[in-house]
């Protein structure tokens, strides 16, 4: 029996709301249980107003924090149950008591406000596993993009990229490729500037850092291509020249991912010694309680968790 973590995030957006339908109006292996983890009662009460179902597959695990629903809104009382519903799911993982966690999205302003200094999931996931090398690979509309840099300024990527960073990013992605069965995978990498840099001359990013990285890449068996153009690489990604392409920054890379899978775009964390996952969208709190959300990503989610989970993670 597999049981899937599936932590609420953000009770006042749409993380309860697609939670439910994707589980309950889906079909999903008899061997596989889903465990709610955020208070049973405020989940209840959202399926009752909006008019959702709640699926005989879910069991719900208890919660200290508990938080009133105010659909739209940011509130530090959200925020603190989001929190403790993660740090349970991931001790749930670490025990062996779940397979897998998959995580609704939260809110980083309210994290904020609360006084949780964590920039998002992938990095206080990393704290509470004691990882120190995680990735942030997004899989959507035929594409696999693993970002080296993630929620920054852009104007501090320049400085943030390194030879070690980035070659890290290759060597998470070639692992995740042989997890997902593509044992030979061919990784594409973006350059950071227009053109590649252009021999140098709209920068030297990519003669000084991308290219030596992509070097020690190849050196330890990984196939992997030159620095390309942003420009041009993803459209190759989507005519089968790589099974994976590594972007330089978060927009670079889930810009072109967005516009062809923007309801199906699944995040899964790199690196990790747990499996986890999560739709690729936020809070939406414009259109939270109103039965609006479509769970499309998430189903995609779970679905991921439930074949990782079935594997060897590479990083246990």
């Amino acid at each position: 029996m597999k049981r899937i973590g599936i932590t609420i995030g953000d009770i006042n957006g749409i993380g309860p709301e697609v939670a439910l339908k994707a589980v309950g109006r889906s079909k999903w292996p008899a061997d596989v249980e889903f465990v709610f983890v955020g208070p049973e009662a405020a989940v209840r009460e959202q399926a009752k107003a909006l008019k959702i179902s709640v699926s005989r597959k879910i069991s719900f695990q208890p919660m200290e924090t508990n938080a009133a629903w105010m659909p739209g809104k940011i509130r530090v009382d959200a925020s603190r149950l989001a929190e403790e519903s993660i740090r349970r799911a991931v001790a749930g993982c670490l025990s062996g008591e779940l397979d897998a966690m998959v995580t609704a999205p939260i809110c980083k302003e309210g994290f904020h406000k609360a006084g949780i200094k964590v920039p998002g999931h992938t990095e206080y996931l990393a704290e509470l596993t004691k990882t120190k090398n995680v990735g942030m690979m997004l899989i959507g509309g035929g594409l696999r993009v693993m970002l080296v840099t993630r929620h920054i300024p852009v104007s501090e990527v320049p400085s943030a990229l390194s030879r070690r960073n980035i070659r890290e990013a290759i060597e998470l992605t070639g692992q995740a490729l042989k997890l997902f069965g593509r044992k030979n995978g061919k990784i594409g990498v973006c350059g950071l500037n227009p053109h590649a840099g252009d021999g140098g001359i709209l920068g030297r990013e990519e003669i000084e850092l991308i290219q030596p990285a992509i070097r020690a890449a190849r050196k330890k068996g990984w196939k992997v291509s030159d620095a390309v153009p942003a420009d041009t690489i993803f459209y190759e990604a989507l005519n089968g020249k790589y099974d994976a392409v590594v972007a330089m920054y978060h927009d670079q890379g889930l810009g072109p991912l967005k516009m062809i899978g923007f309801e199906e775009g699944v995040n899964v964390t790199l690196g990790l010694p747990i499996i986890r996952t999560s739709p690729d969208h936020g809070t939406a709190f414009g259109i939270a309680g109103r039965n609006a959300a479509s769970p499309k990503s998430m189903k995609h989610a779970i679905a991921l968790a439930i074949e990782m989970a079935g594997k060897s993670n590479p990083w246990k």
